[in-house]
C-alpha cells in the first residue's frame, strides 16, 4: 500500500468516490451538488450538466461563463450514439487581421472580445436531449448569483493577480469591496447575472443572441471601442458535429474534430501504442520521453494542418491512420530528445478523393483558464464538457449591467498570412478545448469506460494523454491518475496564445523522482522543475464500471474540484 491516505497501487491523497444513480465531477463542489441535485429530481446527464456549467459560471468566474465558448460531448445510450455541440465564436466581422496588426492582438481589454457560443450550445443540447424545463436546470445557479456564495482561495488570488479585473468600473463593482479584492471567505454577488440568467430561462438563448441582453451587451462594446456587432451575434450558430476516434489499447478514444485540437490527443496515442509503456514503468524517464517526443510530433502536425474546417481542408483520416503513426513514431529516438520537428505528410494516407493539401507551414523548433466536468446518469447516457473564457477572467470585463465577463478569445489567433489558423472575420479559431470518452466496444456493444477532460490550453492534450495511460496501462484508479505527478512540454512557435513563441522546456512536477529528472536531462530535455502540485491542468475523469453498474470518480485537488455521488 503507498504511503498516502487513499492510495490502492499508487499514491493518492483523496478517496475514489463512487456511486450508482448518478455522478458529477466538477471544477466547484457546489456546481458538482448543483448537478446532483438536478439528477435527484429525475433529470439526465444533459439536464445536470447545463445546471453544472451555469453554476460554474458563478461559482468559478475565472475559468468560464456564458461571455465566452466551448464543447459538448454528448452520450445517448437510448440511442447509443455520440455528438459533439461545438459552441465556438467565430471572429467579428469587424476582426480583420490588418485590424490588429500594428500593435498585435491584446490578451485583454474590448479588443480581445470574440463572438460567445457558449450559451447556444447549453440550450442546444438541452433542446434536443434534456427532460426537464430549463427553468429549473438554471435554478441552483441564479440561487448561487442572486445570494452569494463565499470565495475559494483560489478566486480570491486570481482576482487580487487580476489588476484589470480590479480597475474596470463594472468589474469592479462585482469583485472588489471598494477596490479591493475579495478575500477569501468574503461573499461574492452577482445579481446582474442572476437576471440574465432568469431572462434567459423565460425566453431561451434568442434573448441573448437577438434580444435585450444583445443589444445591451453590443451597445457597451461599441461604447468601449470593441468590435463585437448584432450581426455577430444574430449570426451565430453552433455546430452539431460527429467525434472523430481512433483506439488504443483495445479500446476506442472520441474526441471533438477541428476547430478541437482533439485529434492531437488521438495521434499522441497512437503513437505511443507502439511502445510497450507498462514494461518501461509508470512516470520512468523512458515513458515520459516517449510521450514528450510523441506530443512534438502531433503538435508540429496541428501547426500545419488544423483550423476552422469551413475555411480548410483539415486531413483527419490521415492524420489518424496508424499507418501514419507507424511512420511518424519511426523519427522517435528513445534515448535523445528531437530539438527538431516537423510536420509529417498526412496528405498520403488520405481517402482517395480528398481535395489538395493546402499549404504547410513548417514548425521549427500566459496560460488559458478553462474550467472542465462530467457527467453520467442512472441510465447511461454521459456528458463531457469543457467551456472557456480563454484566459483568467477573459477580457476581465464585464458588460454593463449584464453580469457577463466578456471573453479574450481573439488572443488564439495567428496574424502570419501564410498561417493556416490566421485571423479571418467569420472564421473560428483553432481551440485547444477538448472532450472526451472512452469505450470498450467488443463484444459487439459499446460499454462507456471513461469520460474524463481538463482545462489547461496546450496542456489539455498532454494531461489526458498521460491519464488515460495511468489508467489503461497501468491500472490507476481514477483518484491515483488525476493526482499522479505530471510533465508539461512546450514548443516555441506551437503555443495558442499570440505570439505563440516560448522556451522550449519539459515542466515537469516537483514530485517526479530524481530519478526521472536526471535521466530525462541526459537524454537531453531541458527541465523546468515546479512545486510539487505546479497546476498542471485539472483533470475530471469518472470510470464506469459496467459488471456492478457503479461510477467511480475523481476530481484533481490541484483546483478547487469535487466528486459528488448520488
Amino acid at each position: 500500500m503507498p504511503q498516502s491516505p487513499h492510495g490502492v497501487n499508487y499514491s493518492s491523497h483523496r478517496p475514489v468516490v463512487m456511486g450508482r444513480r448518478g455522478m458529477v465531477c466538477s471544477g466547484n463542489s457546489l456546481a458538482s451538488q448543483a448537478g446532483v441535485s438536478i439528477l435527484q429530481r429525475g433529470g439526465n446527464a444533459v439536464d445536470a450538466s447545463v445546471a453544472v456549467a451555469a453554476a460554474l459560471n458563478v461559482v468559478e468566474p475565472l475559468m468560464s461563463g456564458i461571455g465566452g465558448d466551448g464543447f459538448i460531448m454528448v452520450y445517448s445510450k437510448k440511442d447509443d450514439r455520440l455528438k459533439v455541440v461545438n459552441g465556438t465564436g467565430a471572429a467579428p466581422h469587424a476582426a480583420s487581421r490588418e485590424r490588429y496588426l500594428p500593435s498585435g492582438i491584446p490578451l485583454k481589454g474590448i479588443l480581445s472580445v470574440s463572438t460567445p457560443g457558449l450559451l447556444m450550445a447549453w440550450t442546444e443540447a438541452h433542446s434536443r436531449y434534456g427532460v426537464l424545463k430549463l427553468e429549473e436546470v438554471l435554478e441552483p445557479a441564479i440561487q448561487l448569483a442572486d445570494e452569494g456564495f463565499p470565495v475559494s482561495h483560489t478566486v480570491a488570488a486570481s482576482i487580487a493577480d487580476d489588476s484589470l479585473l480590479c480597475e474596470f468600473p463594472t468589474s469592479k463593482a462585482i469583485f472588489t469591496r471598494d477596490g479591493r479584492p475579495l478575500r477569501p471567505g468574503e461573499i461574492l454577488r452577482q445579481r446582474d447575472l442572476a437576471e440574465t440568467f432568469r431572462a434567459v430561462a423565460r425566453e431561451g438563448a434568442a434573448v441573448f443572441y437577438e434580444g435585450q441582453i444583445a443589444r445591451s451587451v453590443v451597445r457597451f462594446v461599441e461604447e468601449q471601442g470593441g468590435l463585437l456587432s448584432m450581426k455577430d451575434l444574430a449570426g451565430f450558430r453552433v455546430r452539431w458535429q460527429e467525434p472523430i476516434s481512433t483506439t488504443y489499447r483495445g479500446y476506442t478514444v472520441y474526441e471533438a474534430p477541428p476547430n478541437s485540437s482533439g485529434h492531437v490527443l488521438l495521434q499522441e496515442l497512437n503513437l505511443v501504442e507502439g511502445f510497450d509503456l507498462k514494461s518501461l514503468g509508470c512516470n520512468t524517464a523512458e515513458s515520459v520521453h516517449l510521450m514528450v517526443e510523441a506530443k512534438k510530433l502531433a503538435f508540429a502536425d496541428r501547426e500545419a494542418y488544423l483550423a476552422d474546417p469551413e475555411f480548410v481542408d483539415v486531413p483527419i483520416p490521415g492524420l489518424l491512420s496508424k499507418e501514419y503513426a507507424r511512420e511518424r513514431a519511426a523519427a522517435i529516438d528513445p534515448e535523445r530528445a528531437a530539438a527538431l520537428v516537423l510536420a509529417g505528410d498526412p496528405w498520403r494516407r488520405q481517402p482517395e478523393g480528398s481535395r489538395a493539401p493546402q499549404p504547410v507551414k513548417r514548425v521549427g523548433s500566459p496560460q488559458e483558464d478553462t474550467t472542465c466536468f462530467v457527467v453520467v446518469d442512472r441510465w447511461g447516457n454521459a456528458v463531457s464538457q469543457l467551456q472557456s473564457l480563454q484566459s483568467a477572467f477573459g477580457s476581465s470585463i464585464v458588460a454593463g449591467d449584464t453580469g457577463i465577463l466578456l471573453n479574450n478569445r481573439m488572443s488564439y489567433w495567428h496574424l502570419e498570412e501564410d498561417h493556416v489558423d490566421c485571423l479571418q472575420p467569420g472564421k473560428r479559431v483553432r481551440h485547444t478545448m477538448n472532450p472526451v470518452m472512452v469505450f470498450d466496444e467488443g463484444g459487439g456493444s459499446r460499454e462507456l469506460k471513461l469520460a474524463l477532460g481538463t482545462p489547461g490550453a496546450d496542456t489539455q492534450v498532454q494531461t489526458n494523454l498521460q491519464v488515460i495511460s495511468h489508467v489503461l496501462d497501468f491500472g490507476m484508479t481514477v483518484a491515483e491518475a488525476v493526482e499522479a505527478p505530471r510533465w508539461r512540454h512546450t514548443q516555441d512557435s506551437t503555443e495558442s496564445t499570440y505570439p505563440h513563441t516560448c522556451e522550449d522546456e519539459l515542466h515537469m512536477e516537483g514530485r517526479f523522482p530524481e530519478e526521472t529528472r536526471r535521466g530525462l536531462e541526459d537524454k537531453g530535455h531541458r527541465l523546468n522543475v515546479l512545486d510539487d502540485w505546479g497546476a498542471m491542468g485539472s483533470e475530471m475523469m469518472i470510470q464506469v464500471d459496467p459488471v456492478e453498474g457503479a461510477f467511480h470518480g475523481g476530481a484533481d485537488p490541484r483546483r478547487d474540484g469535487y466528486a459528488a455521488s448520488w
